[in-house]
């Protein structure tokens, strides 16, 4: 039955952090997320991650970085992304197989939120 409503569409996950600067340029940097705005003022900024966005906002208390979710990226050259986060000094494991047929690694950002890093074992 089609009711005429489409299912919402995710636009972006929203990151609040007391060192807004810092992460906006380790998402750009060392992560390699494309910045589409950033306003200084409003400690705000939207980063492209695909089709969805990251959104990074400053807050004097965000709360603790929560052990419940991750945010999983699919990148296209495994080795090169676990390269660049060693040499910028990230908490990352080596990349590893999963029997689902990808390699995986962990690393958590500045704030100590988790990630995911995958590529698909023929293309990594």
């Amino acid at each position: 039955m089609k009711t005429g409503h489409s299912a919402p569409q995710l636009f972006s996950v929203e990151l609040r952090t007391s060192r807004w600067g810092e992460l906006v340029e380790w998402y750009r940097s060392v992560l390699g997320l494309t910045v589409l705005v950033r306003v200084v003022d409003d400690g705000y900024a939207l980063l492209a991650a695909g089709d969805t966005r990251l959104a990074i906002i400053a807050r004097p208390e965000p709360g603790e970085a929560s052990r419940r979710w991750s945010l999983g990226f699919e990148v296209a050259d495994l080795g090169t992304v676990h390269a660049r986060l060693v040499g910028a000094g990230a908490d990352v494991t080596h990349p590893q197989v999963n029997p689902e047929g990808f390699r995986e690694l962990a690393v958590t950002d500045p704030d100590g939120n988790r990630l995911r890093l995958f590529a698909w074992t023929a293309r990594a």
